[in-house]
């Protein structure tokens, strides 16, 4: 399992730049106007992971293959997307496909690169994107909510549950609330997911702050880290220019760089981190001579289904897993220390995997 982050914002607020920086790809043009990102761009990363590279060199693996993360930019939304203003259809329609949002606030001042609404308000802007969602999801909660009233006045359960379930979710949204204000029961969890609502996604505030504020903020990224912290959300304050500068820097050259600018690690660790904690995502790892590989799986994850990541018929044909913790791993040297120390485990069916458990699967082929 992967992360797929939507990168979301009002034009020019730094979106295209953070993802070509993010990627280290010119995929997307960063250009002062509107809509200079016409279709949803795709980029994925290596997940840094220093865990990872302490097993390979234990283990002198030959290969280290960490795991993946998606980042999709997609194009900037104005006031009335969610009625078809700007490229508004285009980006509901995008929304949709992914795990959560980023919202990019712009939190810098720049007199030659002009804001859409002509002002430098982070909190004004994250309520225009907001709103064109909850208004995007109101009216597609009401048109589907008639056709299952009609349904469910012929007798027909599964059109009620839904009716019940839609009934639900329209409270918040009639109250300008995002649909994961809703109080929904854990047995309609699933249902719920199964809408696709826009702003039933988790929110990730993301503040492009100017490269003097990088280190700790400013006034605007500020406002924005209370207004998170209210929601129980979270807020990644990132410089857009200086990943963007880091992208094309050597290893050694950019360790001077980020320590010459106060920074002890480049804004897509923190981003990273934020948004493994927004999905409850947790790494495991497979350690061998061949290749050092990273997995990402749901906290919570028994082991069939971990080992399903790798290939469904691992999971199929899961009979048990060969389990080290990694700090036994490492204290230990490796995994023929943790044999003779009696720290390989052999874990069945119902084991939760956590996080940094290195895994080796048995199954029946």
């Amino acid at each position: 399992m992967g992360f797929k982050c939507g990168i979301v914002g009002l034009p020019n607020v730094g979106k295209s730049t953070l993802f070509n920086a993010l990627t280290a790809t010119a995929q997307a043009e960063a250009a002062n106007y509107p809509f200079c990102t016409i279709e949803p761009n795709v980029g994925e990363v290596g997940v840094p992971d220093e865990r990872l590279d302490k097993l390979a060199a234990i283990a002198k693996s030959k290969e280290i293959i960490p795991t993946r993360l998606t980042f999709v930019d997609i194009a900037g939304l104005v006031r009335g997307a969610s009625q078809g203003e700007g490229l508004g259809n285009q980006f509901l329609s995008h929304i949709r496909e992914v795990d959560a949002i980023a919202y990019v606030l712009r939190c810098f001042e720049d007199d030659d690169i002009t804001h859409v609404d002509g002002r430098i308000d982070p909190l004004a802007d994250a309520e225009v994107v907001e709103t064109e969602l909850m208004l995007a999801d109101l009216e597609s909660c009401e048109k589907r909510l008639a056709g299952f009233e009609k349904k469910a006045r012929t007798g027909d359960k599964e059109s009620k549950a839904q009716a019940v379930l839609l009934e639900k979710v329209l409270v918040p949204l009639r109250e300008g609330k995002p649909a994961r204000k809703a109080d929904i029961s854990d047995d309609d969890q699933k249902a719920f997911q199964m809408l696709q609502l826009l702003t039933a996604k988790p929110v990730l505030y993301v503040c492009n702050v100017d490269e003097e504020s990088a280190a700790n903020g400013n006034k605007f990224s500020d406002a924005v880290k209370e207004i998170a912290e209210s929601e129980g959300a979270a807020a990644v304050i990132i410089s857009a220019k200086i990943e963007s500068e880091l992208s094309t820097l050597e290893a050694d050259e950019r360790d001077a760089f980020l320590e010459e600018m106060g920074l002890e690690e480049p804004g897509l660790n923190r981003l990273i981190r934020s948004g493994y904690q927004l999905l409850d995502l947790v790494t495991y790892f497979t350690i061998g001579p061949k290749e050092a590989r990273a997995w990402t799986i749901t906290q919570g994850t028994k082991a069939p289904g971990a080992a399903g990541v790798i290939h469904t018929d691992f999971e199929k044909g899961f009979i048990r897993a060969e389990t080290i913790g990694y700090g036994d791993f490492v204290t230990l040297g490796g995994e023929s220390g943790c044999k003779e120390a009696g720290k390989m485990r052999l874990e069945g069916k119902e084991y939760v995997v956590k996080d940094g458990d290195i895994m080796h699967y048995r199954f029946a082929n």
